[in-house]
This record gives structure tokens, C-alpha cells and sequence, in this order.
């Protein structure tokens, strides 16, 4: 099972726990990747890394860093990729969400993210797109109760 998770979701666990479903999600976070440094890869990609690069929070900045060190493939920003951006930004997905979903669909990782608009954005294009893109609370619950060939 390959997890692309796309910043938002790498700083949910530094958010306000206050919040009933930003705490929902982070805990969903922190179980995949917990899962990811047993029996998932974790993967990340240039795009990941110039976005966290930009989070002004020196600290905050420190800890996604620290999180996608456990990443255990990289995906680079190749003329394939960039192809595949191109095409989806044409759909009016902004330019960073189109690179996350260009970069996951180059590694064969469901992309997880924790914002409703990309996700909308995105299920409209349903059939356009070769990988699953969910929230991680919705995404967990399902693999934990249906299960997947990948995690067995």
C-alpha cells in the first residue's frame, strides 16, 4: 500500500486539537503513518518538499520535515509529471493540489488530504484519474473495516 499525503495533511497533527475534526484526522494521520513505518510506504515528492520548505513556523516547518523523513520513495517532478500537471490544472484544480495528484498518480499512491474543495474538485474528474483521493479519516476507516489485498 503506497500513501501520498499532501501537506495539509503532514501539519494536521500540529493544528488546534481543540477542534473536533481536525483532531479526528490527525489521529487518522498518525495511525497511517505508524502504519508506514510497519507495513505501508509512505511517499513524497519535490512538490511535498518545497511546500513544507515555504511554512514560515520554523518549528512547524521542523516537524513535517521530521514526519516525511519516513517517506521511503520520492517522486521527482519529471516530463511525465509535468505533463500530467498540466493536464489537471486544466480541470481547475490549482496548481499545487494538480502537482500532489500528478505526483501520487506517478507512484501508485492513494492521495489523502484533508481539504473538501480539492476532494470535490477531484470526484468530479473520477474518471480520470487511476488512484483514490480521500480524506484520511474517511480512507482509514475503510481500509480498517473492508481491508485491501495491500494490507494483508
Amino acid at each position: 500500500m503506497k500513501v501520498y499525503l499532501d501537506v495539509c495533511c503532514v501539519c494536521r497533527p500540529f493544528d488546534d486539537q481543540k477542534i473536533n475534526r481536525i483532531h479526528l484526522e490527525s489521529e487518522a494521520v498518525k495511525e497511517i503513518l505508524t502504519r508506514c513505518t510497519r507495513d505501508w510506504t509512505l511517499v513524497t515528492s519535490d512538490a511535498v518538499s518545497f511546500e513544507i520548505s515555504r511554512i514560515r513556523d520554523r518549528t512547524r516547518m521542523k516537524k513535517a520535515q521530521n514526519l516525511m523523513d519516513l517517506a521511503k520513495e520520492h517522486v521527482a517532478i519529471t516530463n511525465p509529471v509535468s505533463r500530467r500537471y498540466h493536464e489537471i490544472v486544466s480541470w481547475g484544480i490549482n496548481p499545487a493540489d494538480a502537482l500532489h495528484l500528478a505526483c501520487a498518480e506517478s507512484a501508485g499512491a492513494v492521495l489523502l488530504t484533508t481539504d473538501d474543495a480539492i476532494i470535490r474538485i477531484i470526484r468530479k474528474h473520477a474518471h480520470q484519474i487511476i488512484i483514490e483521493v480521500k480524506n484520511p479519516v474517511e480512507w482509514l476507516m475503510e481500509v480498517n473495516e473492508h481491508g485491501s489485498k495491500d494490507t494483508e
